[in-house]
């Protein structure tokens, strides 16, 4: 392994200069989340990811062995060590979710080191979306009013306005509705809680040390369940390809949410209203417990 590695179309610079004080149980994940998704891994992967020397390498490899030793063999033909049949991951950092994000954010963002154990990996491409322009210093402002328990004085365009306003917010909470950030916030202009798109604060300025108000947000902290099931009007064996996509369990999959963030729920799967005038195949889907949610439904179709 060289100070950078080729890996498809992504190139993975050696970050092992600035790794040296990450501890050995670090180190010991790594080697698990390459036996895991490499399937091998040797002592020059642990040398030049982490800057350490051979012999330390050798020690962990060790440590490794003493803690699973049915999870790897050392295959002397290739002088390398090798996953077994019988491997039993030991850290929940080689879970398949981390290493399927992982790989977004090598196809995504190759050029920012995020710290991630990938090795080789297959070509990954993501489909493109367009981006929501995001101003770094608002973001930080916003996070410390988080922490510190201030109000936030901005400038905000609202689609329900023809011009920006000024308002004043306390914002107690992040959210992210995989396509667009917010931040859940106490406006005191309407003396309510709601959500504001980080995209449109235009201006922004430190306010006065608010008390503590993410405990009055019941919508925030209400639980709703969101019941989904197959189209009624699919064949059986299409049903049947909904329910194994979905996960569901006897005809149906429940998603616990806030009820803060149903809108965007109901937006992303495409149910915010009733669509019976679709098509089965068009639809796949339905909100099988729409008349349990009614009260909790968006009124606006608009954010």
């Amino acid at each position: 392994m060289t100070e950078s590695q080729d890996y498809g179309d992504t190139t993975l610079p050696a970050v092992g200069r600035i790794s040296k004080r990450w501890g050995q149980e670090r180190r010991l994940e790594f080697i698990d989340y390459r036996l895991r998704w490499d399937g091998q891994l040797n002592r020059s992967d642990l040398t030049a990811f982490f800057g350490i020397s051979v012999p330390q390498a050798s020690l962990d490899l060790s440590e490794y062995t003493k803690r699973a030793p049915d999870n790897l063999e050392y295959d002397t033909s290739v002088k390398i060590y090798k996953a077994t049949s019988n491997f039993e991951p030991l850290f929940a950092s080689t879970a398949l979710e981390r290493y399927l994000d992982d790989l977004i954010r090598a196809a995504v963002s190759p050029e920012i080191p995020y710290g991630s154990f990938l090795g080789w990996h297959p070509a990954v491409a993501v489909v493109p979306r367009p981006g929501r322009k995001l101003d770094t210093d608002v973001v930080i402002t916003v996070v410390r009013a988080i922490r510190e328990i201030q109000s936030l004085h901005v400038r905000y365009q609202s689609l329900s306005e023809p011009e920006p306003t000024m308002r004043e917010l306390t914002p107690h909470a992040l959210v992210s509705d995989g396509f667009r950030w917010h931040i859940r916030a106490y406006c005191h202009r309407r003396n309510e809680f709601r959500d504001f798109l980080l995209s449109r604060i235009l201006e922004i300025r430190s306010g006065n040390v608010d008390k503590d108000r993410s405990q009055d947000d019941q919508q925030w902290h209400r639980v709703v369940s969101v019941a989904l099931a197959p189209h009624p009007g699919l064949e059986v064996s299409h049903r049947r390809v909904i329910e194994s996509d979905y996960g569901m369990d006897n005809g149906e999959c429940v998603l616990e949410c806030r009820q803060a963030l149903l809108f965007y729920v109901l937006q992303q799967l495409g149910l915010l209203d009733d669509l019976s005038h679709k098509s089965p195949a068009a639809q796949q889907i339905i909100l099988k417990n729409r008349e349990d949610l009614t009260e909790w439904l968006p009124r606006s179709k608009q954010r």
